[in-house]
């Protein structure tokens, strides 16, 4: 368990052990305020059951009520006695009064012994009244009437002690109120020991985990890969919100009269520049790109530092427009990288064309190292790779590499091991050697067969990787594109967009200090003898070394270029063709190696220095092209054409009349 885990299980209990106090401290406040409250309990008596009485006391209650003085009265020997207890004579019935009278002095009996809360026994004996009436002979019909429950009455029933009272009915209320009361207590201190033990113990695991740690522990936690991870990814994510340049407390009240801005006229401005002692230092870039998914993330390739032997030769920088001071993630090589491309299909893949003829694939999910690389064997590349290409879709794909010994390699993207194809280019036309020293390649967009490739002898080839029709596999021996007198640095095709397809058009740049434009030859009409395919036109306007040179991915007219001087030049053929539009000094009189444009929208430009540094600027509205840039491209290149083949007629006019003097 890490530190901060144990920290904040640590918290927790605390937090519980707090809660748990709170909750007892309201529970003693809320029993002390409802004893306050109710007050001293009352003494509630249930009724008893009524017992049972001996048959002599209903006997005596019942003489009482009729007034006799004998307690034992009965009838003549012999006299029928009706079911309410009336003797009957022989020959007489006894008069409607008498019955009457004894009948309602036993029905007023009956009565108040029910309202006084009697008991259910109910009397049945011999009634003789206290005196009899003269009778008569009636002659009738008798009828048996129905028998009254009679109620009688117990004086003891009030008159039982409360003692016994509260025999019967068990304890009492106030009893039980002091037994759950004490066993609510007994609960409640329970309870607090068990949470002070808890306290107890959470101070000492608490004491233990602040205590000062000693040297030792501090060193080895310091060196725990763990750590380091840690340390590295939230220090990424601070330093990325601090280099956020926006200004949190800025007053949009002011200057809002004015209406100005403060970049007006700034058309091209410097963004950033990435670099990192450590790994910058005595190192040159030699290629740069950007990511195809994240549009802040752009990648740097170094050459060795002479001075720092115990550091890698080569390195991979991948920066992050919101951490300057570092790159967000750094990858080692054996040999000095000279060329990387990012995936276009794989986001967290980077590839690199080492000096020792290497392939190697990083990961950004894995450490510095390559997670794959090819063999240093004749199968592959032995010589420096400086240029490499993806092409092909998401689910076929080739990463097409070549070296200066005229090979050329198509690799598989997760098997490294060896080359799926290789091609070697030869050009039977030279004196001493066939070989052709590639220093850049290229394929027009939409193509996965026929590409293009600069060559150290200044002079330009295009190859198949396929025989195709009237075409072989290999280098075309008839065209030769010549118009450089230097080693080629750059080579580029017009991007695929908009109206107008400009796909045969490429530029080149060279050592020679110049840039030139070229119309590619159709693969439809094959030269079938030598044939030199001249530029279209050259832009002689630099001051040094040509070192890269691309065409903008969203405007068809404008495309960028970088010399050795440290200039960033941005050309737009469709409003000058002799000089810049704008010109910029990035190194400070150091070298600028590459460019590349972002991706997204073509506003940026990566720009790899021969310090070590990786400059980005931001071109503005100039990215934006009119809905007129196609079209007007077109004339444009209609008259370089023109001017191009007659300048062609007139230099082979002079030609011709040279030879014949």
């Amino acid at each position: 368990m890490s530190p901060d885990q144990r920290r904040q299980e640590i918290e927790a209990k605390r937090a519980r052990l707090e809660a748990l106090r709170a909750e007892r401290a309201e529970r003693e406040r809320a029993r002390r305020a409802g004893n306050s409250e109710a007050g001293t309990p009352t003494r509630i008596h249930s009724p008893l059951p009524v017992q049972s009485t001996s048959r002599q006391n209903l006997d005596d209650l019942v003489r009482d009520v009729l007034g006799e003085t004998s307690s034992t009265t009965g009838s003549m020997p012999g006299t029928p006695i009706l079911r309410n207890g009336t003797p009957i004579v022989a020959g007489a019935m006894p008069s409607s009064r008498s019955v009457g009278s004894v009948s309602g002095r036993i029905s007023r009996q009956s009565t108040s012994d029910s309202v006084n809360g009697g008991t259910d026994h109910v009397m049945d004996r011999e009634i003789t009244p206290r005196f009899i009436p003269d009778l008569i002979d009636i002659e009738q019909e008798l009828f048996e009437l129905p028998q009254k429950e009679r109620v009688s009455y117990n004086k003891e029933v009030q008159t039982m002690s409360f003692d016994e009272d509260e025999k019967a009915q068990g304890p009492s209320e106030e009893e039980i109120r002091e037994r759950v009361l004490k066993e609510r207590e007994a609960a409640e201190a329970e309870r607090l020991k068990e949470l002070e033990e808890l306290s107890e113990q959470l101070d000492k695991e608490i004491e233990i985990e602040i205590r000062e740690m000693t040297e030792e522990e501090k060193t080895s936690t310091l060196v725990q890969p763990e750590f380091l991870d840690f340390l590295e990814h939230s220090t990424k994510i601070i330093q990325r919100a601090l280099n956020d340049n926006y200004d949190y407390v800025r007053d949009y009240t002011i200057g809002t009269e004015t209406g100005t801005d403060d970049s007006e006229g700034r058309r091209v401005k410097r963004v950033c520049a990435f670099y990192d002692e450590r790994y910058g230092k005595n190192r040159s870039i030699t290629d740069v790109d950007w990511s195809p998914k994240y549009p802040e993330l752009s990648c740097a390739s170094y050459n060795k530092n002479p001075a720092a032997l115990n550091e890698p030769d080569g390195i991979v920088s991948v920066w992050n427009m919101h951490l300057l001071e570092r790159p967000e993630f750094v990858f080692h090589s054996q040999s000095d990288v000279l060329s990387v491309k990012f995936s276009p299909f794989h986001s967290n893949l980077i590839f690199g064309g080492t000096y020792s003829g290497q392939i190697l694939l990083w990961d950004t999910r894995s450490k510095h190292l390559p997670v794959l690389k090819t063999p240093l064997s004749a199968a592959g590349h032995t010589h420096p790779v400086y240029a490499m290409q993806m092409v092909g879709t998401q689910n076929a794909h080739n990463l097409i590499t070549s070296s200066t010994d005229g090979m050329v390699c198509s690799w598989l993207v997760d098997m490294l091991a060896q080359p799926q194809e290789t091609l070697e280019l030869v050009y039977t036309g030279h004196n001493k050697t066939g070989e052709v020293a590639i220093t850049t390649l290229d394929f027009p967009d939409n193509e996965t067969t026929t590409f293009w490739v600069g060559t150290e002898e200044g002079n330009i080839y295009q190859a198949n990787r396929y025989d195709r029709a009237g075409a072989k596999a290999g280098l075309n021996q008839h065209d030769v594109y010549k118009g450089h007198a230097g080693p080629i640095m750059g080579l580029h095709f017009h991007p695929l967009h908009g109206p107008v397809d400009f796909s045969d058009l490429f530029l080149s740049c060279s050592v020679d200090w110049t840039v030139k434009l070229w119309r590619a030859k159709s693969l439809a009409k094959p030269s079938t003898s030598a044939n030199v395919v001249a530029p279209v036109y050259s832009f002689d306007e630099a001051d040094d070394y040509v070192y890269d040179v691309k065409w903008h991915p969203s405007h068809p007219a404008v495309f960028g270029t970088v010399d050795g001087s440290g200039r960033f030049d941005l050309w737009n053929l469709n409003t000058d063709t002799e000089v810049p539009v704008v010109s910029t000094s990035v190194g400070q009189g150091r070298a600028i190696n590459k460019l590349q444009w972002d991706h997204k929208d073509g506003r940026r430009a990566a720009l790899g220095g021969s310090d070590g540094k990786l400059y980005i600027y931001d071109i503005g509205d100039m990215a934006l092209p009119r809905e007129t840039e196609w079209t007007d491209l077109q004339r444009t290149v209609a008259g370089m054409v023109g001017g191009s083949a007659q300048m062609n007629g007139v230099e082979n006019e002079l030609s011709r009349s040279t030879n014949g003097r």
